[in-house]
């Protein structure tokens, strides 16, 4: 007998770790943007953008990603587990939204550094409120120990 289900019993598409942790970031993406979205120190125009859906978790990836001294597009793509063309898209938005500009590299004068403007650090800021405040909801809904484990958990996964 195996553990393996049935492909006719297809509730195993919905029903595992994979699955729920897509569901869980989603949540979570959706959850700090809101949170970017209410937070007085964001801009008010970045502030309608979020609460008009228009930001996304994709736009995260720069907020995730783009290290605090800058980077090529190359590399931020790379970071970000993203096409080159996707992520030039996403800097496109963000830089026409003042979050970030394109300086000359000092070490290659041919290629281009994304860094934050000031509007791009102070939504940085934001982030990072958001991101503790929508950890400790997390912490309150399934408990420290639970998210303790989870955290450790991913992390060990994920390296």
């Amino acid at each position: 007998m195996s553990d393996t289900p049935s492909l006719h019993d297809d509730g195993w598409r919905q029903a595992h770790v994979g699955h729920w942790m897509s569901q869980a970031l989603q949540r979570f993406d959706a959850r700090v943007l809101s949170l970017m979205a209410r937070n007085a120190e964001v801009p008010l125009a970045l502030s309608n953008l979020a609460a008009r859906g228009n930001l996304s978790a994709s736009h995260i990836h720069i907020t995730r990603h783009l290290a605090l001294e800058g980077s090529r597009l190359t590399d931020l793509a790379q970071r970000a587990n993203m096409s080159k063309q996707a992520m030039g898209k996403l800097v496109e938005q963000c830089e026409a939204w003042g979050l970030v500009t394109r300086l000359s590299d000092a070490r290659d004068g041919r290629a281009r550094r994304i860094v934050f403007t000031p509007v791009g650090l102070s939504w940085l800021q934001a982030f990072q409120q958001a991101v503790a405040q929508a950890e400790a909801e997390l912490r309150a809904a399934v408990g420290p120990e639970v998210a303790t484990v989870i955290a450790i958990g991913l992390e060990a996964y994920a390296a």
